[in-house]
């Protein structure tokens, strides 16, 4: 009479293999999750900029706000304020207020906070001048992944 199915070995085996697999994958998926989130975040600081670009040609200045604290908030700035479509689905919440040691009038800064803990990079800036910069453990990952 032969025997169906699969011994205990055959089992642990197949489990382990599932174990180190996942064990290499899950972090890549992570780290792959978290780039992604940065280029959703930059790409949106630009779109503001453009934006305040063109405020500053009907204005003659750049328009200051603070970052949302929910889709209400958000709806009441003239400007793109977070990354996603909705607040929960925003990988980062963007402000935009006067370069330091200048005044609104003449440049602009536009930050992206992430909604996530990315200890890598933090806080995501570009200013009207065309300086770029962030805050976090890894600056050079700041405009590139």
């Amino acid at each position: 009479m032969k025997n169906k199915g699969f011994t205990l070995i055959e089992v642990m085996i197949v489990v382990a293999i599932i174990g180190i697999i996942s064990a290499v994958a899950y972090p890549s998926y992570l780290r792959y999750v978290t780039k992604s989130k940065r280029t959703e975040c930059r790409t949106a600081i630009m779109q503001v900029m453009q934006q305040q670009e063109r405020y500053f040609t009907q204005q003659n200045t750049y328009l200051a706000f603070s970052k949302p604290t929910s889709d209400a908030s958000a709806a009441s700035i003239s400007m793109r304020s977070m990354s996603g479509d909705t607040f929960a689905k925003s990988a980062c919440l963007l402000s935009a207020a006067a370069c330091s040691g200048s005044t609104i009038a003449v440049c602009v800064k536009v930050t992206g906070e992430p909604v996530k803990t990315d200890a890598e990079v933090a806080n995501i800036t570009m200013q009207s001048d065309g300086t770029k910069g962030c805050t976090g453990t890894d600056q050079t990952k700041c405009w590139i992944n």
